[in-house]
């Protein structure tokens, strides 16, 4: 198979989704290019993927690193993994946007995907609409920085027509995760036969699976329809969280969940999850996975 000759940009490209985004578009014989502070451990490199280091902060070696570089398309799923460090996280978010934004707004590229968050609907009652305002206080810097990115790429929309969209995620998952998020975590557990403990899994919550989320944004790519808009990614299925573990639990056949030996946080949202009647206008069969066959291929991969 030809190479299809297009060039993406994948910022992020060494995290969960990025390396999930990086492995898709090299099937897809898209020229791939990530950019992120970090080096890719050895899960998640590529060796056809050509793998640029800065820190979006800093928008003069930013400008040097992406000086002769040009690209078709740029999906920016950065972000600051430790958000112990609340300046750090709120400069990587907002500040690294823009400072990205910056340089492409000179460089003719077709489309930008911005990759929001759930947590920019803050305690709206679920379910979410992509139009909510944001309700509650900015009681975190990463919710302060996600939600203004993700109106800054939108107002350059209206402003200069720069070709972008966003997309709220919700709970992701699947192979190669990190095993601190939930379901890799109660995988290892399970796997292991081992006693462990939970809270008592009455949150609803939507579970998306990675597969789902990026064929979203790889139809992005293809449509003007999206441009200046923002969807929710999600399921459109929420569940209790004691049926993820409980369903796990099952099919693995092993492990012993522990409930309600972990207290509930006392700002925690028993019911978070999105409408997904925008996306499903636009992408008709979404989601193709739903919880119990995600969940199984995401066991297969961790049984490895």
């Amino acid at each position: 198979m030809k190479s299809s000759n297009k060039k993406i940009l994948i910022v992020g490209g060494t995290g969960f989704l990025g390396h999930h985004l990086v492995n898709r578009f090299l099937k897809k014989k898209y020229s791939v290019t990530s950019l992120s502070l970090n080096s890719p451990r050895k899960t998640h490199y590529f060796k056809k993927a050509k793998y640029l280091k800065c820190d979006l902060n800093n928008f003069n070696k930013l400008s040097l690193v992406l000086k002769n570089q040009n690209f078709d398309y740029v999906i920016n799923a950065g972000g600051y993994v430790d958000h112990s460090n609340s300046k750090k996280v709120f400069l990587t978010h907002f500040n690294g946007t823009k400072n990205l934004c910056k340089i492409l707004l000179k460089k003719n590229i077709k489309k930008f995907v911005q990759i929001g968050s759930s947590v920019e609907y803050g305690f709206s009652k679920s379910p979410h609409q992509e139009g909510d305002p944001y309700k509650g206080k900015m009681h975190t810097t990463y919710i302060k920085g996600k939600l203004k990115s993700s109106n800054y790429v939108i107002d350059l929309w209206k402003k200069y027509n720069f070709p972008s969209l966003v997309f709220r995620i919700y709970l992701a998952y699947g192979p190669n995760q990190d095993t601190n998020r939930l379901i890799p975590a109660i995988i290892k557990n399970c796997l292991k036969d081992n006693n462990f403990p939970c809270s008592n899994g009455k949150q609803i919550r939507d579970f998306v699976y990675i597969d789902d989320v990026i064929d979203a944004i790889i139809f992005s790519l293809n449509s003007n329809k999206v441009l200046g808009q923002i969807y929710n990614l999600g399921s459109g299925k929420p569940v209790k969280v004691y049926t993820v573990i409980d369903t796990i639990n099952k099919i693995i056949k092993k492990g012993k969940p522990e409930y309600g030996k972990i207290k509930l946080r006392s700002d925690e949202s028993l019911k978070f999850y999105p409408s997904v009647k925008k996306i499903k206008k636009i992408i008709k069969n979404f989601p193709k996975i739903n919880l119990k066959k995600g969940l199984i291929k995401t066991i297969k991969f961790y049984k490895k």
